[in-house]
């Protein structure tokens, strides 16, 4: 993952990591150093990483990682190379080391860097309105447009030609050039993770951004969080309906169409040129294929090949839900 806005606090030994968070490990740790903490997919040597359901079990058979945080049932699983540290509850445990690497990356409290945009050096090259805010580490690009009471927080790039609406908040994030952004939206925020406990929920650190590619446009009043482990991402070409949510890993590819009040849950991953009707809902850590039509309000609850259309509650074969619904 690529992350220009979070400070990474490691390296740190991995002994001093195991013992403060109550971990064992059966091998020899002494001296070893952990640089960073990743997902599966792009951890290397000197890594930490963690795999916590057989869903991922071919990115963990292929991990790059010195240790993966893991369970017993799961732990054969890795490669020979990268070392399990066995825990009774992955999740919670990743969240722990994340928080130690990335501590900065737990909450979203407003941003104390910001100025009136009027203070800045973007005063004289951006045509904004009223009430424009701008943090600390914010790169904004030629000819765009800010309107009334948008609040550009810290850590945002903005390309060339882009419309920001009005009543927005931007932060953590990385979008691109003629990108459109409508009013009320939230950027680049922290997303809904955490893990319920008897006493108190454990905040799960979320140390990703938000990329919006060329070409986007965002409706009215939607949302879309950062990421946790990784970023989530909007294809180029691809256009957001008004009030939608998209959680935090999610993937949207290219020319994709996505109609009103549609809620993507995190880690799924939309393919190319798919389009998605008002209302549906899209549950977590799924892969939707390329050239896909959901129907609107349709509940996907697994996997959608590509070049596949699909309708109702769960989603189905269009072909097989018309004929169960004569």
């Amino acid at each position: 993952m690529s992350n220009p806005f979070f400070k990474n606090n490691g390296p740190f030994e991995l002994n001093q990591i195991l013992n403060e968070l109550n971990f064992e490990i059966k091998e020899n740790s002494n001296n070893l150093i952990i640089n960073d903490i990743k997902d599966l997919q792009n951890s290397n040597m000197n890594e930490i990483t963690f795999f916590h359901s057989k869903k991922y079990r071919l990115a963990a058979n292929a991990t790059k990682a010195s240790f993966c945080i893991t369970t017993e049932n799961l732990k054969n699983e890795l490669p020979k190379s990268c070392k399990p540290i066995i825990v009774d509850n992955v999740l919670v445990s990743t969240s722990a080391i994340t928080a130690k690497f990335y501590p900065d990356s737990i909450n979203d409290d407003f941003d104390n860097t910001i100025e009136e945009i009027y203070n800045t050096k973007f005063n004289d090259k951006v045509k904004f309105g009223k009430n424009v805010l701008i943090g600390h580490n914010v790169s904004i690009g030629a000819n765009c447009l800010i309107g009334h009471n948008t609040i550009i927080e810290k850590n945002v790039v903005i390309g060339d030609n882009c419309s920001i609406g009005s009543n927005n908040i931007i932060r953590n994030s990385l979008i691109k050039n003629d990108v459109k952004i409508l009013d009320n939206c939230i950027i680049g925020k922290h997303g809904f993770g955490f893990y319920p406990n008897t006493n108190k929920n454990l905040r799960y650190p979320h140390m990703g951004i938000v990329i919006i590619e060329d070409d986007c446009e965002i409706g009215c009043s939607s949302t879309i969080d950062r990421g946790s482990m990784s970023n989530t991402v909007i294809g180029k070409n691809t256009y957001l309906d008004n009030q939608i949510h998209i959680a935090h890993n999610v993937k949207i590819g290219e020319n994709s169409i996505i109609a009103g009040q549609v809620g993507i849950a995190g880690s799924s991953i939309i393919g190319n040129n798919v389009k998605i009707g008002g209302q549906a809902g899209i549950s977590g850590h799924l892969k939707i294929g390329n050239n896909v039509e959901i129907a609107g309000g349709s509940g996907v609850i697994k996997d959608i090949p590509d070049n596949t259309k699909v309708m109702g509650y769960p989603a189905k074969n269009i072909r097989d839900f018309l004929r169960e619904n004569r």
